[in-house]
């Protein structure tokens, strides 16, 4: 097994095409076509844990955060960026970071904490935009139905709830094979008119090519006629951040403290309490701020989320109650969602959970 393997393995699961322009994802450091011996998943990658690494004999660091960010200009050790990239490259360890692939997805970061805490009618509650296309074919009446099926089984037209949705209307094309021309129905050099359907499907863009690899394959025409659009229809599928509901409506200062038992934190910073019962929550793992409006639009009672400064407390405005957990501890359970991942696709070999704390942050 390759490195390339494992890393095939976690962009199906969570494709980079849904990870932020300003994120850095990916292979950072290593070859991706050398030998696999061990993965060790982590939070964040630092010298410690390339240590670790090297002790355990694995040479595949799969890390929620990445270690190089901004980009290096230079490697002379001068910082703990430098110096863990340093000596990964030195040890033949490579270094994988999914960070916001993973933000992005229903089930991810916000998804992770929002089942652990048991809410319900879960929905992303910041949809991506521009992330869903939509693809127009011509078939004959008599092929149409092979080619939509071809279409759904490569994951187009499925929209929520909804599977195999799509849009057909009858006509007529039209077609003259030219010299070279091997035509399905239809004579060279004379316009043939065919009677067709118009397949419309819409499909997220991370399935593209195998979308268009199982139309070429099931389509009978020699060239097949297709239009790809770009939608700016919300995927309510993707997106960063979960809003749901508590079972019943608690109080808040109880709820609070049930969520800091429950999450085993040492504080949380919390905006005015309201007086009122919380039912509706929202979640957005890390920094969070933005999360704010969008959580209000939603009629959220409570937000919790991490890293709010000073002033982004007073925009809730007595209308929600927020409440920063930490940044670390608002994404504690990614690791462990991530040893489960792998450990169920890979069998033949070691995938252990990092012992470091890599959490930055010390309470008193």
């Amino acid at each position: 097994m390759k490195i390339k393997d494992v890393i095939h393995i976690i962009e199906e699961t969570m494709p980079p095409v849904y990870a932020e322009d300003f994120d850095n994802i990916g292979l950072l450091v290593g070859d991706a076509n050398a030998d696999l011996k061990g993965v060790l998943i982590t939070h964040d990658t630092l010298e410690s844990v390339v240590d670790e690494a090297v002790q355990k004999g694995m040479n595949l660091i799969v890390s929620f955060h990445p270690i190089i960010f901004s980009g290096l200009k230079s490697l002379t050790g001068r910082n703990y960026v430098e110096r863990t990239v340093m000596k990964a490259i030195k040890y033949d360890i490579a270094i994988y970071a999914m960070h916001t692939a993973l933000d992005n997805q229903a089930f991810g970061v916000s998804g992770i904490l929002a089942h652990k805490l048991g809410l319900q009618n879960q929905k992303v509650l910041q949809p991506q935009s521009g992330t869903l296309r939509q693809l127009v074919t011509y078939a004959p009446v008599a092929d149409a139905e092979k080619v939509r099926n071809a279409l759904f089984e490569a994951g187009a037209g499925k929209i929520g709830n909804y599977a195999e949705c799509s849009f057909n209307v009858e006509g007529a094309g039209t077609f003259k094979p030219l010299e070279h021309a091997n035509p399905y129905v239809g004579e060279q050099g004379k316009r043939h008119y065919e009677k067709e359907e118009r397949i419309s499907v819409i499909y997220p863009i991370h399935l593209e090519s195998r979308i268009l690899q199982n139309l070429f394959a099931q389509h009978p025409y020699e060239e097949v006629a297709y239009e790809i659009l770009s939608l700016q229809n919300n995927n309510q599928e993707i997106g960063l951040g979960i809003i749901g509901e508590l079972p019943q409506s608690v109080d808040e200062f109880e709820y609070l403290k049930k969520l800091k038992k429950q999450l085993n934190l040492s504080c949380i910073r919390h905006s005015a309490l309201r007086g009122k019962s919380i039912k509706k929550v929202a979640i957005l793992g890390g920094s969070g701020s933005f999360a704010i409006k969008p959580a209000k639009a939603a009629g959220a009672d409570l937000l919790i989320t991490a890293d709010l400064k000073y002033h982004d407390f007073f925009q809730a405005e007595n209308k929600i109650v927020l409440a920063d957990i930490g940044h670390y501890e608002s994404e504690q359970y990614t690791k462990s969602f991530l040893f489960e991942l792998l450990t169920k696709k890979i069998r033949n070999f070691a995938v252990a959970l990092s012992e470091i704390n890599t959490n930055p942050i010390n309470y008193l």
